[in-house]
Parts: C-alpha cells; structure tokens; sequence
C-alpha cells in the first residue's frame, strides 16, 4: 500500500526497527533492572522505590503465586490506584508466567464482577481501601487468592495514613478493612505475601512473543467492555515504536541526567501502562507516581519538587493545570516532552500550555486494541494543527469507507490500524473480534479520520457520536474544538438531541471559565464560527462535565435517557 507518511517522518525517526530484541516484556524488564537498578523508578508521596526494589519484590511475589498453584497462563487482576505496589506487582505477575488484568479501582460492583468472570482471574491485589466492592462480588467469582495492599505498606505509617487520605479522596470509600475469608479462599497482606515469596524459589516460565501478557479492558463506549488481548510481542512493539518516535527529542536531554516523568494517568490504562511503566522501564525513567491527579493544588506541590521532562497527559489535565494561578510559577525549563493522548487536544488547551511552559503538547492516537500508539505527531513542529500525526514506525493507516474501500485523500472515513502492536484479538469473544479485524489485517478503531497526502491524519469523531442534522453530518470534535477557543469557555461537550424538524440538532454543554458568560453571547459566537446546521441550537452551563478516571469527558453521560 501507498505509504505517504514516511515521507514526512522528523529526522533521526527510523522507518524500521527491530522487534525482535526480546521474546517478552520479562527479558526486556529483567534487562533494565540489572542495568538500572540503583537507579530510583518510582517516587509517590515522597517514598520510593529503585529498580533493584522492583527486580527483588516482583521476584519474591511471582514466586508467591506459583507456590499458591496457579498454572502459565493464569489471569491475576490488579485494582489499584498509581501507589508504588503497583510497580512490583505487574512485574510479578509477568514474571510468574501469568495474565495481567487491570481493573479501575472505582469501578462499580456490577462493572468489577464483570471483569473479574470475564477474564476467569483467579487472584487480585487490591488496594484495602477497594475491598468493599470486591467483597460484594467476590463469591461469583474464580478469584481464590486476594492479596490486601496498604498505603502503609511501603511508606511507613505517618507517610502512610497521610497518601490515605489523599487516595480515599478520590472518590468516597469505606475505611481499610479484611475481607472475609472462606471457601477455601486465601487473604494475604501485601508485605506478608513478599516476604513469604522471598523464601521460596521462582520457577522461571517458558515465555515466547505469542504468551498472553495483559488482558486490556476496554470502556464499554460501544457495548460491553471486552478484554484486548494483548501478546508479550505486541507491547514490547509499541515500547520500541514509541522510543524510536521519542530518540531525536530524548537526545537533547543531558545524559548524565535521570529522565523524570509525571504519571499522573492511571496505570491501569493503557496510555501511562505503555508510556509511563514500560518506557520508564526500558529507558530507566523515574516516574513520579500521582494517585489523585483530581487534586491539582496539591499535584502542582509535587511538580515543585521535581525537575520534570516527559509529562503524559489527557486533554481536561492539562487544561485543569494549566487553568490554576500557581501553575505557571513553576520551572519548565527541564521539559521537553509533553504527549497528549486519550481524547482530542483542543487548541486553546495547546496553546496555553504551550505559552506556559514552553513545550508543545505533541499529540498522539491509539487505543487498547494497539497496545496504544499508533500515531503521533512531529516534536520539531509547535504549531497546533489539530492532527494525531503520523504512523509510527512498522504502523499502516487506511482510511476506508463503509464497504471497507480506501477513500481518497481529504475525505472521511474509518481509521484502521495495521502493525505489531494491534492485539490478538479480544478475549474469548471472537464473534467481536471479526467484527473488528479486517482479512487484510486492520483493526477498525471506530473512529472517523481524514488523511492528507502527506501521511497526517485528523480525527472527525467517533461514529457513534456523529450528529445528523437534516441529512448533514456534524462531527462534535470540531464544535468542541472551536467553542474552547471563546475566552469564556473552560470546558464544553457537544451531542445530538432529537428535533422534530431537522431529526437531531446540536446541544452544548459548557462549564464557565467567566462567569459572566451568557448563552446569548455564546450563541452570538457560534453564529460567527459555524454554518447553519452545525451551529448549536441549546446550551447548557454546568459547574462540571462527566468524566472518565482517566479525564474523558463522557458524552453517553449528557445524553437524554430517552435518546
């Protein structure tokens, strides 16, 4: 196939690289931790730990579970916030031989008991200020072996009961408590569960590229949420892709210099799973763990402390920090990569953090399906354009129709992703797997894009937000992109509603960055910026927009239940 992007990659970015460095993330983790390990990997609330922490706990845990019986290819859930059990813990399990599932630790009963059967996890760490919800479903579950982890556990008790408090803020919890044991099912203390796997021996697995390392659980925005079963091959691929993309702007940081970057997203999503814990891992980063992102005073306290140079984040983050009166008072001067994910990047986002700090905000695209990244953008280039970037390397992009032809250049169609990084399908649900895969290899992201003739692509919408309004389509993306441009504007979401004449007409949702913003100046904008059919016809101001765990404004969420 044509490939127009390569002819637009930055300089010193290879067309190429090789995969075949490592037949899994064991041998790539187990090759940092000897390289690195007096080197710190992760800092949260002031406690941390080295690489030879990891290398020594992760050890002692995945011996644990092979002494507790479970098999290769057993599933290990883990439901934890961004603490520093998280990093031993995900190595453990791959260690050992068996599946990582991550799980939102505040997901719902309903939402974790579907999960859990699901995937057929038969343990799980959970942080104990989560075992309430576990305890609600746990008995429907293959979960046998529930290992409790304290904020203590690692930090002391002072230290402890304070990130406590910070953690239980994000979202009303019960107090720490144990749950109930029975049914032959064990509960074990988190420390107790090293120190007794310390004196036990790890049976290395026989791991090849094809081993199943992670169950990735999608959101559930177009149905139930399925696993994306992706292969050792598979997330090894997209460290490599993303570290070839990252060289050119890694090498003007200091070499005797230890890269810091911010993990403020959850490590249970795919986004800081792959640029945060695996690309620290391979090029020894210290991560700067953020279990409660929401908090953004005390967030800004932390990055005081810290020389930061890789900052990952979701669009409503960045604007969030970028919106607070002490955020331009820190020092950017060590920054040099911020990378936008998740959702669109708005340009009046982009453009302030870009005057604040100084370093543009680089967006990028994938999903859980490609372990994620697929594309991103130049880092040489400031300017915001509004594109997701180019394919990464070994990564082609089409954009077809729905009969599943390519459309010319400049017209609409659905991305589709082909690479070494597209997962293996997803889990145990093929009829949903040959919905999305092509016969030619391509994944069907759902998402509507436009590609130029130079390799970059734009994202229209989601397919299933797209508006129809009197046979016109009306993609949100561009309505939310130009109304966060109005000064009074800090937040906004657009969806259809149901309209007698026209079928469906746009609704805005905004949260007020001036509070003497009205709807008839607002409207008044709009006129000025958007053809008829496009232009909103009610708009709603709120205090606040739903979102994600990980930022996500949710659409689904302003939408009439009747619709």
């Amino acid at each position: 196939m044509e490939k127009p992007w390569l002819k637009s990659y930055p300089p010193g970015v290879p067309t190429d690289v090789n995969l075949n460095q490592y037949n899994s993330l064991v041998e790539l983790l187990e090759e940092s931790y000897a390289k690195y390990g007096e080197r710190t990997a992760a800092i949260c609330m002031e406690a941390s730990l080295k690489f030879r922490d990891i290398d020594r706990m992760s050890t002692a845990l995945a011996a644990w579970l092979q002494a507790k019986g479970l098999q290769p290819g057993a599933r290990v859930a883990i439901m934890m916030p961004n603490v520093l059990q998280y990093m031993p813990t995900i190595a453990a399990i791959l260690r050992g031989g068996f599946v990582v599932v991550n799980v939102n630790p505040l997901y719902t009963p309903r939402e974790l008991e579907h999960q859990l059967k699901d995937s057929g996890a038969e343990a799980i760490f959970i942080l104990e200020n989560f075992a309430k919800t576990l305890e609600q479903v746990i008995g429907n579950t293959k979960v046998r072996h529930v290992v409790l982890a304290s904020m203590g556990d690692l930090l002391g008790a002072a230290k402890g009961a304070l990130v406590n408090l910070v953690v239980r803020n994000v979202k009303k919890m019960v107090p720490p408590f144990r749950l109930p044991v029975g049914d032959g099912r064990t509960v074990t203390r988190f420390n107790t569960a090293v120190s007794e796997g310390s004196r036990q021996t790890l049976q290395r697995p026989k791991l090849t590229p094809e081993s199943v390392a992670f169950l990735q659980y999608t959101g559930g925005t177009t149905g139930v949420s399925k696993g994306a079963t992706l292969l050792h091959r598979n997330v090894v691929a997209n460290i490599l892709q993303s570290e070839a993309w990252f060289q050119p702007r890694l090498a003007t940081i200091d070499a005797n210099v230890q890269m810091v970057a911010v993990c403020a997203l959850p490590l249970y999503h795919i986004f800081a799973l792959t640029a945060c814990y695996m690309l620290g891992a391979r090029l020894g980063i210290l991560n700067l763990l953020i279990p409660n992102p929401r908090d953004i005073p005390g967030f800004i306290d932390t990055l005081r402390k810290h020389q930061v140079h890789m900052f990952p984040a979701v669009n409503t983050l960045f604007n969030a920090l970028a919106n607070h009166p002490d955020f331009p008072k820190l020092d950017f001067s060590g920054l040099k990569i911020s990378n936008g994910g998740g959702m669109a990047v708005q340009q009046a986002t982009a453009e302030r953090w870009l005057k604040i700090t100084g370093c543009p905000v680089v967006e990028g695209y994938g999903l859980s399906e490609t372990s994620p990244v697929a594309t991103i953008n130049r880092f040489d280039i400031s300017a915001f354009t509004g594109s997701i970037g180019l394919p990464v390397p070994l990564t082609d992009i089409a954009i077809r129709d729905d009969d599943g032809r390519d459309v010319p250049y400049g017209e609409p169609g659905e991305i589709c992703i082909r690479g070494p990084q597209v997962m293996a399908g997803y889990w145990n649900r093929p009829d949903e797997t040959a919905k999305v895969m092509t016969p030619d290899g391509f994944f069907k992201s759902g998402d509507v894009g436009v590609m130029d003739a130079n390799g970059y692509t734009k994202i229209v919408d989601r397919k299933k937000d797209m508006i129809l309004v009197s046979g016109f389509n009306v993609y949100p993306n561009e309505i939310e992109q130009v109304v966060g441009l109005h000064p009074g504007v800090l937040e906004c979401a657009a969806i259809g509603v149901p309209d007698e004449k026209s079928g469906e007409v746009v609704k805005l949702f905004v949260v007020r960055k001036d509070p003497t913003l009205t709807e008839e100046a607002l409207f008044d904008y709009c006129t000025q910026n958007f053809t008829g059919y496009k232009r909103p016809k009610h708009i709603e101001f709120r205090n606040d927009l739903p979102k994600s765990n990980v930022g996500k404004i949710l659409r689904r969420e302003l939408r009439p239940t009747t619709a």
